[in-house]
């Protein structure tokens, strides 16, 4: 055998506990066939000296939004903004083509879309809707939050809605801002950013296939090899009722620059009429063609169906046990947030889908929402066993303690974000008060129960940059310094990177083929500048070079490193 690529001279962290560390690896094929003096005697067609640079297996991001975050590179970026002076500035100086993309529709092309808010730059305040009038005029104007679960509209894109007048009724789950006077303030929640969303969608494939380049050559510059896309196809987070199309021909186009897991939204499952064997009770529920969890190859594939039970910390719309606590100029009262459907009605989509063999990600942020999640999984489980992939709890925020020990039992995988703790972390802690922070953002003790890990960013609602996110899972740290929840969450440097490796894998369902560097396991993984067990700061890392099933996607290692 000739090998494609050895590697030697090699700082490897292969966190494969029979061989933690190695110095040289070997790849055919797009896989690792091993380790040091496995490799005695074969030569290989290119040599590449390390010179001491470190190899992890590769990044994997278990839950983000690529779509979005690709289609937020071409649209106005409002992230930089302190202030409101500052963001009205930017929004005047946004000429009448900027935020729109030359492939778009009629209906999109007129829009003035703008990326990368939060209120929180902004000492906690939102944009006056008058002002956003005297700007944007006539031209609607739609700025999603960084949270995702809520937006800000001008006046021109409500009437467009139909949704300007005082009188208009929130939708199920969802809540049109209005001022004590009954006039809408330009903020829309959860499920009424659909009221606006819809008027934009859906994209083209032409479009979310560019995205999908734009998003994937940026993950492949972080080292990022593999990730999991929380939401496709419909609901307010998707983007066309064909997305999963635009996944398949950036595939086949070559522009797909990591592995990904697509989670179809639960909207998007209908009833089949197959076989009355082929049910549960419940009657089958799926894709075309009955696909399910699992379907596709080791680069593309369907992963869990997402269903959201609840919304946000930052926005105080998560479902909480006890209501928020009032801070600044908001009133909390009887604020516990909201579900964003009926928990039976949730219960029985859910049940429906899990019976015609989907795995389930769930949103819950809020401990209410997380009880609820446990309840309908751990029923589903028992009644119908396990799936293809592990049941995820997508965030699980807020945690109380016994619920630690029931998502261990039920086997429930988790992705609480580290990236959350540096700019939302101060918020959180005042929405939350003293006695409830400990429960928010585990990691430690999600570990110690026994609890799957999964590192992710949510990004673009949150920093995406991954070793940025082992960094915050060791610290802590919010922008104003103070430590973000328990300090005994804390993770060590190994569970960090743990969390964002074999952890991701493991909550994926693929630890089979990734995760570790072993020989077998696919050939993805990341060259850094230094060792993260090591480093004094783990996010000043470099990014060397990526690859991906023994390809780079991402390289900046000298040729004189190379030699044959």
């Amino acid at each position: 055998m000739k090998l494609e690529l050895l590697l030697r001279n090699a700082d490897i962290i292969t966190m494969d506990p029979d061989r933690p560390s190695a110095r040289t690896l070997g790849i055919w094929n797009g896989l690792v066939v091993g380790l040091d003096e496995d490799l005695d005697g074969l030569a290989a067609a290119e040599i590449l000296d390390l010179g001491g640079a470190t190899v992890t297996p590769g990044f994997i991001d278990a839950h983000c939004h690529t779509t979005w975050f690709g289609l937020g590179l071409a649209e106005l970026d409002v992230s930089k903004a302190r202030g409101l002076e500052e963001l009205y500035g930017l929004l005047e100086a946004a000429g009448p083509a900027s935020g729109t993309d030359p492939d778009a529709g009629v209906k999109a092309a007129s829009w003035l879309m703008a990326t990368g808010f939060s209120q929180q730059r902004h000492g906690g305040e939102f944009p006056d809707i008058r002002e956003l009038d005297r700007i944007t005029g006539e031209r609607p104007f739609f700025m999603r939050h960084n949270s995702g679960h809520m937006a800000v509209v001008n006046t021109a894109a409500l009437r467009l809605a139909g949704a300007d007048s005082p009188s208009y009724a929130d939708p199920d789950g969802g809540v049109i801002v209005r001022d004590s006077a009954g006039r809408p303030t330009g903020l829309v929640q959860e499920t009424a950013q659909a009221l606006i969303q819809q008027l934009i969608l859906p994209y083209s494939i032409n479009q979310i296939e560019a995205a999908l380049e734009r998003a994937t050559r940026h993950y492949a510059s972080e080292g990022i090899t593999s990730f999991t896309e929380a939401g496709v196809g419909g609901g307010w987070i998707g983007h066309s009722p064909v997305e999963l199309a635009a996944y398949q021909r950036a595939a086949a186009n070559g522009k797909l620059h990591a592995r990904a897991q697509v989670m179809p939204v639960l909207d998007v499952l209908h009833r089949l009429d197959g076989h009355g064997d082929d049910g549960s009770g419940h009657g089958p529920a799926g894709l075309d063609l009955g696909m399910t969890s699992g379907f596709g190859d080791e680069y593309l594939s369907l992963g869990p169906a997402k269903v959201f039970l609840d919304g946000s910390l930052l926005g105080e719309t998560a479902a909480v046990s006890r209501e928020f606590c009032s801070h600044g100029q908001k009133d909390n009262s009887g604020n516990r947030g909201y579900f964003q459907a009926e928990p039976a009605l949730l219960r029985e989509r859910i049940e429906a889908a899990y019976a015609a063999g989907w795995s389930i990600a769930a949103h819950a942020i809020g401990d209410r929402a997380v009880d609820l999640a446990i309840d309908i999984l751990a029923d589903c489980d028992a009644t119908y066993g396990p799936r293809t992939m592990p049941n995820r709890i997508e965030h699980a925020s807020m945690t109380r303690p016994e619920q630690l020990g029931r998502l261990a039992a039920a086997g429930i995988a988790v992705t609480p974000q580290s990236s959350f703790f540096h700019d939302g972390g101060d918020g959180m802690a005042a929405s939350l008060g003293p006695e409830r922070l400990p429960w928010a953002y585990r990691a430690s003790s999600f570990l110690s129960a026994g609890v799957t890990l999964a590192g992710s960013s949510d990004r673009p609602v949150a920093d995406g940059n991954v070793l940025r996110g082992m960094q915050a899972f060791v610290d802590r740290k919010t922008s104003s310094g103070a430590v973000f929840g328990n300090p005994s969450e804390r993770l060590t440097p190994y569970e960090a990177l743990a969390a964002y490796t074999t952890g991701a894998a493991a909550a994926t369902g693929t630890s089979a083929v990734k995760g570790s560097l072993a020989p077998g396991k696919l050939a993805d993984f990341t060259v850094l500048s230094g060792s993260p067990l090591r480093a004094d700061r783990i996010a000043e890392l470099d990014v060397l070079a990526t690859v991906v099933g023994g390809r780079f996607t991402h390289n900046t290692l000298t040729a004189l490193q190379h030699s044959s």
